[in-house]
């Protein structure tokens, strides 16, 4: 019985050290969707991460009034992979990158504080599993 208990055990912490190095790497293309194109943005300082499968992550944020943000995400190699929708706390859709083909990243301005949930998912038809990664970035 104890032999069983500790293989369980190695297994785990080797499926646990699998999926942070998986998540690592994409952290590391997250980053640079953050600053892809001409702009450059300054991440406010989360990485919000998830390791999905079959479900959905939501965060919550507040965007301030006057300032320009971006959202990137990823979730592998593919930049598609990532499905975001931002939210009002009632719900309402204020943006989806289902309907820009999952791009990877978003920019906006905002013109008044607003307090938002954001919602990731993989593209079932995609990726079915796997960590994704979301950063927010606002320009100076």
């Amino acid at each position: 019985m104890k032999t069983i208990i500790n293989t369980l055990l190695l297994i785990s912490l080797f499926s646990f050290s699998a999926i942070s190095q998986d998540c690592e790497g994409v952290v590391r293309v997250c980053k640079a969707n953050l600053n892809k194109g001409n702009s450059s943005f300054i991440s406010d300082g989360q990485v919000y991460t998830a390791f999905l499968d079959r479900e959905k992550a939501e965060f919550k944020t507040t965007f301030f009034g006057g300032s320009t943000y971006r959202i990137a995400t990823s979730a592998g190699s593919t930049d598609d992979f990532v499905i975001f929708t931002v939210r009002d706390l009632q719900g309402n859709v204020i943006f989806t990158n289902k309907d820009f083909k999952n791009s990877p990243y978003w920019d906006f301005k905002v013109p008044n504080t607003i307090p938002v949930v954001i919602e990731t998912e993989l593209d079932m038809d995609k990726k079915i599993t796997g960590c994704a990664v979301m950063l927010i970035g606002f320009k100076q």
